[in-house]
């Protein structure tokens, strides 16, 4: 990757993690989950539900500048997605998460497409999968209960 690139990319991540897009208060919500990583600390917590087709979300938490910023990126991704969509987003970004910065990232991440740059750093990888497995954890909460 080129360090102009690199640099771009740092910078979407860092305004990511100023504005945390979808940030707010899990409290009330019917289906949350809770992650920590245990290395550094970081945890958040995600609430989901699914109205009329479509996923709604929050997440709180707290940690370094990667972890919050993917966070506000998903969020910025999924919200008001279908869950498919939501699962499918879930998926490439692992995958791409995996990668260790190979490849191309995948177009349908949005702005989530810069974390291909931290896949190389597999101590902050978790960092960055933090809030989507929280999400795919509140998520499965709320399809269960939906077919209930």
């Amino acid at each position: 990757m080129s360090a102009g690139l690199e640099g771009l990319y740092q910078e979407v991540i860092l305004d990511h993690a100023r504005r945390k897009v979808g940030a707010g208060s899990s409290e009330g919500w019917a289906h949350t989950h809770h992650e920590v990583n245990p290395t550094c600390g970081d945890e958040i917590t995600v609430g989901a539900t699914v109205d009329d087709g479509h996923v709604h979300l929050v997440w709180e938490g707290r940690g370094c500048s990667i972890s919050t910023a993917s966070a506000s990126a998903m969020s910025e991704l999924v919200a008001d997605a279908s869950p498919a969509d939501v699962h499918e987003a879930i998926d490439a970004f692992r995958t791409m998460m995996r990668s260790r910065g190979e490849g191309e990232p995948p177009e349908l991440l949005g702005d989530a497409e810069v974390f291909q740059g931290v896949a190389r750093y597999v101590m902050r990888v978790k960092c960055a999968m933090l809030p989507w497995v929280a999400l795919e954890a509140a998520l499965a909460q709320a399809e269960s209960a939906a077919e209930a």
